[in-house]
């Protein structure tokens, strides 16, 4: 069983910067494709990025691509999520999730996921 707990988030000015992490543990995560997502009051849930252990692929949101940056820490099990160029509109509940990577994964589905943090809030004030 698989266990996530996010830390790092927090209130922002935009413009600023925050690095989010998400500590896995339940054994070895090198098969799986660990991913963040995040929810916004009234809105889906929305793919924010994703990365393979075992082949360090990487995948990102349409809106955080070139602002965001996820990487992992393989003798820490942790992955981190950096986050610059914060803008209000990306104030929401950010979640860590888990899956087994398979070749052809649709990364930003999140039913695909089975397991999920408890999330953490990020604000970004204007």
């Amino acid at each position: 069983q698989v266990q996530l707990a996010e830390s790092g988030g927090g209130l922002v000015q935009a413009g600023g910067s925050l690095r989010l992490s998400c500590a896995a543990s339940g054994g070895s995560l090198s098969a799986y494709v660990m991913g963040w997502f995040r929810q916004a009051p009234g809105k889906e849930r929305e793919f924010v990025a994703g990365i393979s252990w075992r082949f360090g692929e990487t995948r990102y949101g349409d809106s955080v691509k070139d602002r965001f940056t996820i990487s992992g820490d393989n003798a820490e099990n942790t992955v981190h999520l950096q986050m610059n160029s914060l803008r209000p509109e990306d104030t929401a509940v950010y979640y860590c999730a888990a899956r087994i990577y398979y070749w052809g994964i649709r990364w930003s589905d999140q039913t695909q996921y089975p397991y999920w943090g408890q999330g953490t809030q990020v604000t970004v004030s204007s």
